[in-house]
Parts: C-alpha cells; structure tokens; sequence
C-alpha cells in the first residue's frame, strides 16, 4: 500500500462534517459538566447523579448507541444496495416498533428494581451517607426513559448515515445537551423552592434532552425520503440478522460495561469526590474521541460496510488502514496535549463555584491516566465496525472479556498506591489490550494488512507529537501554565497560545513527515 485508499478523501471528508458536528455537541456537552461544577461541585449531589445516570447509559451502551446503531447500520446498507426501497424502509419500521416494546420492559423493570440496582453498583461507604441511596434511586427512576429516547435516536442516526447525511444525527446530541442545560437548570433553580433538592433538576432536563435529540433529526428523515411505516414482524429476515448481529455485540458491549461497575464500585470505597473526579474527567476526555475516533468511525462505517456488501475487501482493507492512521494522526498529538496540559485545562473549565483548586488537581490526575489510552480508544471505535462488516461478531467479545480482565488486574495492582488515579489507568490499559488484540485477529481474518506501511506512519505521527510535546513543554516552563493565575482571560489566552501553536507545530512537522493521509486532506483543503 502505497498511498491511502481510494475512499480517504471521501471518509476524510464525511469525517469532517461529522467532527464539526460532534464538536458542537462536546462542547455544549462541557458546558453542561461545568453547570455541574458550578452548582455542585464534586461530592455527595453529583456522585449520587453519576452513579444514578450511569445505569441508564451503560443499557444506552448496549441496546442504542452501541449494539443497535452498529448492528442496523450493516444491514441497513445491505438493504440498500441489494433491496427494494420499500422493503428498506419496512425494515426500519419493523426494527423501531420492536425495540421500542422490549426497551420499555426494560424500562419498566429497571424502575421497578432501581434500588436494588444502585446497591448492587455502589460499597458500603456510599450507602452510609444519609439520604444518598435514596436520591440515586429516585434519579434513576426519573432518567431510565432516556433509555428509549436514545435508542430510537440511534436508529435514526443510522438511516441519514447510510444516505450519507452525517452532520444533523451527529449534532443531535447537541439538542440533547441544549435541553439538559436549559431544561435542568431552570428545574434546578425552581425545585428547591417546593422541597425538592436542586439535582433533581437536571435528572429530569436529561429526559428534556433526549426527547430533543429523537425530534431534532425528524425534519432531515423527511429530507432523505424516510416514511415510518409501522410494523412489527418477528420473521423479517432483516429484523432476526440485526438480532443475530447484536446478541454477541451486547456480550461484548457488556463486558466492557462490567468495567464501569467495577470502577464504579472501587471508586465508591475511596474519598468523597472520587466518582465526580473521575466522571468530570472522563467526559473531558471523551471530547477527542467524539470529535476524532467517533466521527471517523461514524463515517467510515457506512463506506466499509457497502464496500463488504459488494465483496470488495481489497478496498476494505485499504479503508480500514487509512482510517486508523487518520485515527492515529489525530488522538496522539491530542493525547500528548491533554498529559501535559491537564491542569490549567480543568481549572479553566470547572474551577467556579463549588469546585475548588483541590477538586481540580484531583480531575486533572484522573485526566493524565485517561489520555494515556485515548488513541487506543478511538482504535478500538474504528476496528469494531469491520468486524460487523465481515460478519464476525465472536472477536470483538473475547476482546471486551479481555479488557475486563486487565481492567481487573490494574484496578487490585495499583489502587492503594494510586487511588482513583488506577481506575483511569485501568480504563487505558484495557482499552490498549483490546486493540492489539482486535488488530491481531483482523490482520488474519482479512489475511494481512500492510503492517510496514501503518508501522511508518504511526512513527511520522509519534515524532510529531513529541515535537509538539517538547514546544508544549517549553511554553509551560515560560508561561508556568500550572500555577493558578488571578486573571481569567489572561489564563485564556496563554492556553490558547499553546493549544493553537502546538497545533500548527504538530501539523508542520508531520506534513514535512509526508504522511500521506495528511497531504491528501491538504490537497483536497487546496482544491476547494
């Protein structure tokens, strides 16, 4: 493999409107964290949130998002090429109507239990604080219908991607976020004035959100030619391959949600404020990979899967190996950046009201252990589609049970020694494990890739990073980035100083590098 695939200009740019897209809804989605900050802080309200929200995700995980959108989307472009329009379109009313009945059991059932759910996800040290249980409970009960919502809104994600419409289903989670914040915190403000506490609020601005984020893509279905014709036939032959797709997509998809309840657990033994660090850091660290591993696999997946579709593995392989590079190429300078700049970056972000200078040294910690495995992490989010692509849905669940495994092992290592700083390390470490080996087996399932041509560019691009670390470096010590300033703006503009040369001193040295995905995207950046 000489150059990149055939598709990289066509991924590269669906990617890039995806970025754009997810972009908008990140940060809106860190305007909604630092509204937590903000009015309450890291401790007893947004602990018994994290862990009240973190069920009806983790099953958002599973059967939405996750399982569901993979799942449809392969078979959906299936329909596509090899049938009729209106046996597509009864296809996608067929699988709405179906899993709406059995997400609602769910629901029903995950209200009914939601008690003995969050004892089951928290030790004994949460379950002392008074009222703390209960309140988790009572938010777990007000947000399980997000379940539902979101679900839905995947599904219909997948539709607009497969016709190649990605920048309403990726912004839609900014509706959701827009609808959090608004929604939340105008409950929030109006609630403690009838008894109910404050936090409450935002549980019910989540349900707000998700119902914005399924009607916000409504009017481009409308756009595209979609007609909901509802249906519900349990021997659609399309319906029971999306299933058979699934089943070992939620195995997997579960075994890494068994890594959230570990953590979860562990994290609920140590001090008060280790969820919130934790879970303020994660989503931090979740803006690269929405904006980078996210939207490259949400654009490169419906590609790859028609390229499947049409036995063209040739080419498949060939988008494959470009997407990850372009992967790569994007999550280690991000990486690198959020390791050293970790600091300054959340105390900029978070450090109002309720969250002090002790809660920012805390996430920031949590945040360097993160973006360890945040090139990995995108990795696994591109690698996975292909499976579903050649129909091998077994290897991405030893690889998930894997990093259940390593996860395991970390956490029981290193926890008295690092604290809540090992249930971030514990995260990358098994996301790496899971990687190289998903990237193993795929290398013998599409017998071979080109290993010479991904060893060489992953060089150029981790030369580039630890230039652009040294630059970043070198303006910390001339800045002193860490020390807490007295100015805000001021603070503002020396991190966007370094932000925005260490992008431009990254991207230099890794063109003169001739990477070859990044020239192509310069090219096509010329052209237009």
């Amino acid at each position: 493999m000489k150059k990149p695939a055939k598709d990289t200009s066509r991924i590269a740019r669906s990617a890039g409107t995806v970025s754009i897209a997810v972009t908008c809804s990140r940060v809106l989605g860190l305007i909604r964290e630092q509204v937590f900050a903000y009015l309450f802080g890291a401790g007893y309200a947004y602990d018994a949130f994290v862990v009240a929200f973190r069920i009806p995700n983790l099953l958002r995980d599973l059967f939405g998002e996750g399982a569901l959108s993979a799942a449809f989307v392969t078979v959906f472009s299936d329909y596509e090429v090899n049938r009729s329009e209106r046996d597509t379109l009864r296809l996608a009313g067929n699988v709405m109507v179906f899993f709406v009945i059995i997400l609602s059991v769910f629901t029903l059932l995950g209200i009914w239990q939601a008690e003995n759910i969050v004892r089951l996800l928290v030790q004994a040290k949460f379950e002392l604080t008074p009222g703390k249980v209960e309140l988790t409970r009572l938010m777990t009960v007000i947000m399980f219908p997000f379940l539902i919502m979101v679900s839905l809104s995947s599904v219909c994600m997948g539709i607009l991607n497969t016709r190649g419409h990605f920048f309403i289903p990726s912004v839609s989670s900014a509706f959701f976020n827009m609808g959090s914040i608004i929604g939340g915190v105008s409950l929030a403000l109006v609630l403690p004035r009838y008894g109910h506490p404050a936090i409450i609020g935002m549980a019910i601005g989540t349900l707000i959100g998700g119902m914005l984020q399924l009607v916000g893509q409504f009017p481009s279905l409308k756009r595209v030619g979609f007609r909901f014709i509802p249906n519900l036939d349990l021997a659609d032959p399309g319906l029971r391959r999306i299933v058979r797709l699934m089943v070992p997509a939620v195995a997997g998809l579960a075994a890494l949600q068994i890594n959230v309840f570990i953590n979860s657990f562990f994290a609920s033994s140590l001090q008060e404020g280790s969820l919130s660090w934790l879970n303020y850091a994660f989503r931090l660290f979740m803006l690269p990979v929405g904006v980078f591993g996210v939207a490259i696999s949400i654009a490169a997946h419906p590609i790859m899967a028609r390229q499947a579709a049409t036995g063209s593995m040739t080419d498949l392989k060939e988008s494959y190996v470009s997407t990850l590079m372009i992967a790569f190429c994007l999550t280690v300078p991000a990486a690198a950046g959020l390791i050293i700049l970790a600091e300054p970056i959340i105390r900029l972000i978070f450090q109002y009201g309720r969250f002090d200078a002790f809660s920012t040294v805390m996430t920031s910690q949590a945040l360097v252990y993160y973006a360890i495995g945040l090139a990995s992490y995108a990795a696994v989010k591109v690698t996975v589609p292909v499976f579903y692509n050649i129909n091998n849905t077994r290897s991405p669940v030893v690889g998930s049970f894997l990093a259940v495994l390593i996860n395991l092992l970390v956490i029981l290592l290193l926890i008295d020694h690092l604290q809540h700083r090992a249930l971030a390390l514990s995260i990358s470490c098994a996301m790496t494990a899971n990687f190289m080996f998903l990237f193993v087996v795929l290398y013998r399932k599409l017998s071979g890739l080109p290993l010479k041509y991904l060893a060489a560019g992953f060089l150029k691009v981790l030369l580039a990073a630890l230039v652009m670390g040294g630059w970043l470096l070198a303006l910390d010590g001339l800045f002193g980035l860490r020390a807490a300033g007295t100015n805000i703006i001021f603070d503002m503009l020396k991190l966007a100083l370094c932000i925005i040369s260490g992008v431009v001193v990254y991207g230099v040295v890794l063109y003169k590098l001739n990477l070859p995905e990044l020239q192509l995207v310069v090219e096509r950046l010329k052209e237009r």
